[in-house]
């Protein structure tokens, strides 16, 4: 009799219940059109892309009627979004539990302002992270120097030599990634910095600078740019 384990699937969580208020909108910000379309409609699409992701789980705040106004994704949208993204990717977990995702099984978290990202980039973090213990992250190494602030004026230099800017997706077991988070609280800003916590290190996997959260006003322009240069 076998009795090995099923090989363990991939599934897509979207944290989108944050406000953006850096982005200077009137809403939340996931939800200005870029290129004709509302941000996180390019998200989506981009893990449509990619036939090995089981489903895709998107965490929205309570009282968020985006998709109940615009039902055009196959996704999965529960309204149970945080107080925090650790919070919200905490509450996204139980949720894809509750959909048939178990420990063992891939989760990859993308934020919902990351829009530029693309199948092609999705697929390369699987693939290099498929046969890993631990998991690992899109990320591109830095270019920029850069300068500790104190008062207004420099207080110091940071060597960018082995610094990466961190981006999304974020690939971990989903087991791991909920005893991880459940260790560190609130703490932290994206999950690798709660897989690491545990004494883990998390695979680096290049990704493209074109991969920017959408943060700024200014950004919007710049993914319009990139959106419309692919067609």
């Amino acid at each position: 009799m076998n009795t090995s384990a099923p090989a363990p699937r991939y599934f897509a969580l979207i944290p989108c219940a944050g406000l953006g208020s850096r982005a200077g909108t009137a809403g939340p910000k996931q939800y200005e059109r870029v290129a004709g379309q509302p941000m996180v409609w390019h998200t989506l699409s981009a893990f449509a892309g990619v036939k090995r992701i089981a489903r895709t789980l998107v965490v929205v705040a309570p009282g968020d009627g985006f998709f109940e106004r615009n039902p055009t994704t196959s996704a999965l949208v529960v309204p149970v979004g945080g107080p925090t993204r650790a919070a919200t990717v905490t509450n996204g977990l139980r949720e894809l539990r509750r959909a048939g995702a178990v420990d063992n099984d891939w989760v990859l978290v993308h934020d919902a302002a990351r829009c530029l990202v693309t199948p092609e980039l999705i697929d390369r973090l699987i693939d290099a992270c498929d046969g890993d213990e631990v998991g690992g992250l899109l990320a591109h190494p830095l270019a920029d120097t850069l300068k500790i602030g104190e008062g207004g004026r420099v207080a110091g230099t940071i060597d960018r030599a082995d610094k990466w800017q961190a981006q999304t997706p974020q690939m971990f077991r989903l087991g791991m990634l909920r005893q991880a988070l459940e260790g560190v609280a609130d703490r932290i800003t994206d999950e690798s910095s709660a897989i690491e916590a545990m004494g883990l290190k998390p695979l680096l996997v290049e990704a493209g600078g074109q991969n920017f959260k959408v943060t700024y006003p200014e950004d919007f322009a710049m993914a319009e740019a990139v959106l419309r240069g692919r067609r």
